[in-house]
């Protein structure tokens, strides 16, 4: 069949699943969501991506060949065992960021059921023209990566298909946002420490002329981290498992967890301050200081 003709259905469409349907229905296929249980937001960047509304997900999984699942990490499992109970034998690509063991798992759990599971890991921004480059890295089955590459080749959200079986496109997924993501969370607590110490203009002038590209050097780029925090907080935890299987230490990853989970409150507020993200992180100090004057606290 070819991709013109395909019907494909997105689980569920958050800023990131709407943009990745809509490049979906600019290749030519036809993208389904579900509307139940959804909020008025969900709806309006669905309608504004072209999605069209199934009544329910056994309508969905019926008229599809392609599911893909973007959605946040802990949703991850959920989802694939609502798809295992519906009447859905296509290919489901798993688009979410979690560890390749719970991938693996979500593989072994839909296979089952005759459905073919595409490891999937987006990293960069929702994909759009004008804009910056996103790429969805895939691997699994052959055939399976190829058709879904076939569905957003020449696209702004860029298949790059990866030799090897379910697992190795969300290893490096997860490496990648080991790296980047962290590098929010080391910048935010550089942030309150100078705060604490009155020096945060000097660090900022600083940062910006020795760093300019990272979020030390770019306070702007810095506070997007708030409103993404709720979902980051959880990709920590799976970063960790990730880490623990491979005979990695994962302790920094528990307490940058931790740090994004105090952001959780800003959940897609997109007018969040620097200044309000570090006062979050500032109600640390009471304990910081007991912990220093009484050194053998437990």
């Amino acid at each position: 069949m070819s991709v013109s003709h395909k019907t494909i259905g997105i689980l569920h469409p958050g800023s990131m699943g709407a943009a990745v349907g809509r490049q979906a229905i600019v290749g030519g296929a036809r993208v389904l969501w579900l509307p139940h249980g959804r909020g008025s937001a969900t709806a309006q960047r669905a309608e504004a991506a072209g999605l069209e509304p199934a009544a329910d997900l056994f309508s969905l999984a019926e008229a599809c060949e392609v599911i893909i699942s973007v959605c946040p990490p802990a949703a991850a499992g959920d989802v694939a065992e609502q798809v295992a109970q519906s009447p859905f034998r296509g290919i489901y690509v798993d688009a979410n960021a979690i560890s390749p063991e719970r991938t693996q798992y979500i593989a072994a759990l839909l296979s089952e059921r005759g459905i073919t599971v595409v490891d999937g890991g987006i990293v960069g921004p929702p994909p759009r023209w004008p804009g910056g480059a996103t790429w969805l890295y895939l691997s699994g089955p052959d055939r399976a990566v190829r058709q879904v590459n076939e569905l957003f080749a020449g696209s702004p959200l860029e298949p790059v298909l990866i030799a090897g079986p379910v697992g190795r496109a969300s290893a490096l997924k997860l490496a990648f946002a080991s790296y980047h993501k962290l590098s929010y969370v080391l910048a935010a607590q550089s942030y309150a420490l100078a705060h604490g110490h009155g020096v945060l203009d000097e660090l900022v002038e600083l940062a910006g002329r020795i760093l300019p590209q990272t979020p030390l050097g770019r306070p702007d780029q810095l506070v997007t981290a708030g409103p993404r925090a709720w979902r980051w907080a959880p990709e920590m935890r799976e970063i960790a498992e990730a880490c623990q299987s491979a005979g990695i230490s994962a302790d920094y990853l528990g307490a940058a967890a931790a740090t994004l989970e105090r952001w959780t409150v800003h959940k897609d507020d997109n007018t969040v301050s620097l200044e309000q993200l570090i006062a979050d992180l500032q109600d640390l100090a009471p304990h910081l200081r007991a912990v220093t004057d009484h050194p053998q606290a437990g």
